[in-house]
């Protein structure tokens, strides 16, 4: 046991006292998701704390200087927020770092000033600050350390004291915030920031920092939980969306008033060089359009809240489906079926955007005219894979996951790595499956894994299914025109300026081994559509078609015209009838139609 008081803190006490502090949330993180219920209950706050303190050990070398490693911290902090809870949380140590004396090491009289002068860095950050949360407790916490600085001369007894104060903060946050009253419950967040200062504490008590760092380091399982809230809630805003800017140029006001007129729950950590900014919205897309417009975006992440919550309160089976962007369903079917769907990432030049979330085909068509850069896909990382199968295995017993073929993108093989590596920590049985597919194809193959998970099969039936199906079903597209095959590099430039010319429109399908194959080519989208449907008609003599999808390129027209003729064909109507994932349709290019089927 450490009797020393320390009565001056260094900037490698300080890393150390961190750790211990963000230890403690990362062990406590299921209980503070289980208690989040507001702003709304997307059961997070734990998760979201627990990534912002990981953000910081894992980026953060301590320095002998105080006021050096505050500043490590923060940024290491800032980079890494998610939720409101995190980003409050990063605000909170970007105020101190700003507010701390430059020195080696402080004094309580110097730490305690800082504290105090970091909080208006908390409201100011907030376009609707709300009491009974964290910013209610952090403050209380705040004025008792300044009413202690003359009375208490050591850091030890300075915390430990704090605590009751802090308990007695937390549990009057039932009654000064009604959302939390009527679940009867304290603020996840400002019970996360207790739990924050008692793991400092305990340092302070007994400072072994080897124990420490090797607890931190240890890996250990988080246990699945069971959610102690059950009842709806109406979410005005369906997403939650996050950024960190760079090189932000105008007032922060102004930033604010981009977020509040696309959602609520907004807020701003950081300074216009580096800054997280945090918004729900239902307009994600026309979000990060704007913020463009003010700043760089570094990196961006959306969540949807309404599907969290429903998995939460409304899961309907025990087996969860994972897939990735190009997979093309309605999002009626993606929210009946409860299909997890990450996003791949389109960028173009120095702008990046996430596949369906942060560019719709509005958007993204029109930069396909106007950019001078083709854009480029790049596949979801093993990370993003990680993180959601460590969430799903909280509420399902087994995971299936379905994604575009091996062959365009390293995503199956990013998915395979991390499910393999949480079931091996986990226990959670996850299978993930080559579809050899994409789009429309990709669509049908999850849509039928989802109808058979209805139907009650067992994962293995499925599974067995889920292969012969793959062999089953086909995809053609009709391109319009060669441009953006030539500027992708898929067509050479003299034979795409040739075929252009004549009005060659290319039918580009794939074949059994996930390859993209030419199917054949005709004069005008007109005659393609013609040829495929003929091929449809010859197949179906042979195999009845399940079911199909309709997708294009910004061409409802076409699109209409291909339901139409595929309903006289099999005697019924598509499952689908969407916009092509933007991923997909930088390839095709604009105008072209798409007809993906699944046959018995």
């Amino acid at each position: 046991m450490n009797t020393n008081k320390p009565q001056n803190i260094n900037g490698k006490y300080l890393y150390y006292a961190f750790i211990s502090g963000g230890k403690e949330i990362i062990n406590n993180q299921i209980s503070l998701n289980d208690i989040n219920v507001f702003p709304v209950r997307d059961k997070d706050t734990g998760s979201n704390l627990a990534s912002t303190i990981k953000s910081v050990i894992n980026n953060t070398i301590p320095n002998k200087s105080y006021k050096e490693t505050v500043g490590l911290i923060a940024n290491a902090a800032l980079e890494g927020a998610r939720g409101n809870s995190g980003v409050i949380f990063a605000q909170f140590l970007y105020g101190l770092s700003c507010e701390t004396i430059d020195k080696a090491s402080i004094n309580i009289s110097d730490f305690t000033d800082s504290v105090k002068r970091s909080i208006p860095y908390l409201y100011n950050a907030i376009s609707n600050p709300v009491e009974g949360t964290m910013l209610t407790v952090i403050k209380d916490w705040s004025d008792y350390l300044n009413s202690q600085k003359n009375i208490i001369n050591d850091f030890k007894d300075l915390f430990t004291n704090s605590l009751s104060i802090l308990e007695k903060s937390l549990s009057e946050t039932t009654s000064k915030l009604k959302e939390l009253g009527k679940y009867g419950v304290v603020d996840a967040g400002a019970k996360g920031f207790v739990v924050f200062i008692k793991g400092i504490a305990d340092f302070l008590s007994d400072t072994n920092v080897r124990d420490l760092l090797e607890s931190v380091n240890k890996k250990n399982n988080i246990p699945q939980h069971e959610d102690h809230f059950k009842a709806d809630e109406d979410i005005k805003y369906r997403y939650c969306a996050e950024a960190k800017m760079q090189d932000v140029f105008v007032k922060f006001y102004r930033l604010k008033e981009i977020l509040e007129e696309y959602g609520n729950s907004s807020l701003i950590a950081g300074s216009n060089e580096m800054c997280s900014v945090h918004v729900h919205t239902n307009k994600p897309a026309d979000l990060f359009k704007e913020l463009q417009k003010v700043g760089y975006i570094v990196s961006q992440k959306v969540e949807d809240i309404k599907h969290q919550q429903d998995i939460v309160n409304h899961r309907k089976w025990n087996i969860a489906i994972v897939t990735d962007s190009t997979c093309d369903l309605s999002q009626e079917l993606i929210d009946e079926y409860q299909i997890n769907v990450l996003p791949m990432n389109i960028n173009f030049g120095d702008d990046s955007y996430l596949d369906k979330l942060t560019i719709n085909p509005k958007q993204f068509y029109d930069l396909l005219e106007k950019d001078v850069d083709f854009p480029q896909s790049s596949q979801i990382n093993e990370a993003s894979f990680t993180s959601l199968y460590s969430q799903l295995s909280n509420h399902y017993d087994e995971i299936i996951a379905i994604h575009l073929s091996s062959k365009f993108s390293g995503t199956y093989a990013n998915s395979k790595k991390a499910g393999e590596k949480i079931s091996k920590e986990l226990g959670t049985r996850i299978e993930v499956i080559d579809s050899k597919n994409l789009s429309g194809g990709l669509g049908l193959l999850v849509y039928k894994t989802a109808k058979d998970i209805e139907a009650g099969d067992n994962l293995d039936k499925i599974l067995d299914s889920l292969h012969r199906e793959i062999k089953m079903t086909r995809i053609y597209v009709s391109v319009k025109d060669m441009k953006s095959m030539i500027r992708g590099g898929r067509v050479s430039r003299p034979r795409g300026f040739i075929a252009n010319s004549i009005g060659i429109n290319p039918i580009v399908s794939m074949n059994l081994k996930g390859d993209s194959l030419l199917y054949g080519v005709s004069f005008g989208q007109k005659n393609s559509l013609k040829k495929i449907e003929q091929q449809i008609r010859k197949a179906q003599k042979h195999h009845k078609i399940w079911n199909y999808i309709i997708l294009h390129a910004h061409n409802e027209l076409g699109a209409e015209k291909a339901e139409h003729d595929m309903e006289e064909i099999c005697g019924k109507k598509a499952v689908s009838v969407v916009d092509i994932s933007p991923v997909i349709g930088m390839h095709a290019g604009q105008g072209a139609v798409s007809i993906s089927l699944m046959y018995n």
